[in-house]
């Protein structure tokens, strides 16, 4: 590596779901890689939740607080590279402007690809912010990565972003196999019945086509759904209040990673009818605990799980998903996309991908 880099360690200050799990996943894999003669270091905000123990990647800590991250990217990040001569390594789809922007991820462009989704004057709002980070990113990033060939192509087709300057460098899922399963979940709610009913797990966005089961779930009263994930400010699915309507559904709110695991492992199968994914991490997730998987064959993920998953139309529930998981997967598949989608293989995609 012959550059100076400066990690923006601003994923530091979330909860680690999405984006926030891939950078903190991939660098602690991306540091195993690294060597001392490798120059590398992270800038830990003061108010971080959490800072990481490495061996190679360097931490220098901050005396700022993030308070506002707009400020902190534009501004605090960029003066910061400036002031070491580092290149900035963003991971979370903003990075400073102009020719600061150094190494950036645009894991997808949503706001961009998706207007519509964005109705108040808030989400509006962060829909601009989000827009003119992935211009800023596409135009001028050293270079730009990204999780999937689906959003590589939306960049160019967007930003006229060349081919060369994309790398994709995919999600991964091998911290599961750390996480042991807590089935105190089902004591908490005894609707649930190991091997009768059907989960679904994410933020819940308008993105997330929860009306998907909303309209599934009304059709088919013998079926049990219990669905996961936090509201996600300025994204609020429109479904929501529908689904406290159905006395088939089980709302969990936010679940902890082992929870998870064991709601993966006992559920009849997770069900994922997204509309839009730059790569989509829980069906993942869910293959790796021998779940079957139903999923939305629409955006990137038919390029991700191929014949490994059991697909639905997101625009239409009328299937039978009984029916639908009788249809045998791939095995093969499985285990190729598990061997694949992994965190050391993000790590070292990522550091080939900064030797200048």
């Amino acid at each position: 590596m012959t550059s100076k880099i400066l990690i923006n360690g601003n994923f530091l200050c979330r909860s680690l779901t999405g984006i926030e799990r891939f950078a903190f996943e991939t660098l602690k894999n991306l540091d195993e890689i690294l060597t001392t003669s490798d120059d590398v270091s992270i800038l830990v905000p003061s108010n971080a939740k959490i800072i990481p123990d490495y061996k190679n990647i360097k931490i220098i800590k901050s005396p700022l607080a993030i308070t506002s991250f707009p400020k902190w990217d534009i501004f605090q990040f960029k003066k910061a590279c400036k002031k070491s001569g580092a290149v900035g390594l963003n991971f979370s789809n903003t990075a400073p402007f102009g020719k600061y922007t150094g190494f950036a991820f645009l894991h997808d462009i949503y706001g961009y690809d998706c207007p519509k989704d964005f109705k108040n004057f808030r989400s509006r709002l962060i829909r601009i912010y989000s827009i003119l980070h992935a211009r800023n990113i596409s135009h001028n990033a050293k270079k730009v990565f990204t999780v999937s060939e689906f959003s590589k192509n939306q960049i160019i087709k967007a930003f006229k972003t060349p081919s060369e300057k994309i790398k994709v460098i995919p999600n991964g899922w091998d911290h599961f196999k750390s996480v042991k399963c807590d089935d105190s979940i089902f004591s908490k709610f005894p609707a649930l019945k190991k091997g009768d009913f059907y989960f679904t797990l994410g933020s819940l966005q308008k993105r997330k086509n929860l009306k998907w089961i909303v309209d599934y779930a009304k059709n088919h009263p013998e079926d049990t759904f219990a669905i996961s994930g936090k509201i996600v400010a300025g994204y609020k699915s429109d479904d929501i209040s529908s689904l406290n309507d159905l006395s088939n559904v089980v709302l969990l709110g936010y679940v902890s990673d082992e929870e998870v695991k064991a709601l993966m492992t006992a559920c009849k199968a997770f069900v994922f009818p997204s509309l839009y994914e730059g790569f989509g991490i829980p069906p993942l997730e869910a293959l790796s605990t021998g779940a079957k998987i139903v999923i939305s064959d629409s955006a990137s993920l038919p390029e991700i799980y191929r014949d490994s998953a059991v697909y639905i139309n997101p625009e239409d529930s009328n299937c039978n998903l009984s029916d639908l998981l009788k249809s045998e997967c791939n095995q093969n598949t499985r285990k190729e996309v598990l061997d694949t989608y992994t965190y050391k293989n993000a790590a070292l995609k990522l550091y080939e991908a900064l030797k200048l």
